[in-house]
């Protein structure tokens, strides 16, 4: 019997059986246990695809936040996220469901002279100029 998707859950359990696999293990690890992968890992999607704070997810699906937040820092420090697009990338290609056909834009968009960071040289205020000018005529 595989789970209806819902609103708090995003992976099917054929979705689930598929990335499960690809995420860090307890075995060998010190510390705590990792609990339930997929909570945090729906979690994680549950935010994003909302776009809520981390202190916004609903605590009785998902667990606490920081249990969440944690878990999704620590997948993207190492490389977890990376090695499981990687895979799902390599399988859906490998079954034909990609099209790598590309659009490539050149449109290009301007900033606004004010909108850098960067400061003027002095020459261009003049402020600097009118200084050593002043000081030259009094000598």
């Amino acid at each position: 019997m595989t789970k209806q998707r819902s609103r708090f859950r995003a992976f099917s359990d054929e979705e689930w059986a598929r990335i499960e696999p690809l995420l860090p293990s307890n075995a060998g690890r010190k510390g705590h246990p990792f609990g339930d992968n997929r909570r945090v890992v729906e979690g994680i999607a549950y935010r994003y695809r909302t776009g809520i704070p981390w202190r916004d997810l609903p605590r009785e699906e998902y667990g606490p936040w920081q249990t969440v937040w944690k878990r999704h820092r620590r997948y993207a420090a190492d490389g977890t996220w990376d090695r499981v697009l990687a895979r799902i990338l390599a399988e859906a290609d490998a079954e034909g469901k990609i099209d790598w056909k590309v659009s490539v834009d050149a449109t290009i968009a301007r900033a606004h002279q004010h909108a850098t960071n960067t400061k003027r040289p002095e020459q261009d205020t003049g402020g600097f100029i009118e200084l050593q000018e002043i000081s030259v005529r009094e000598g």
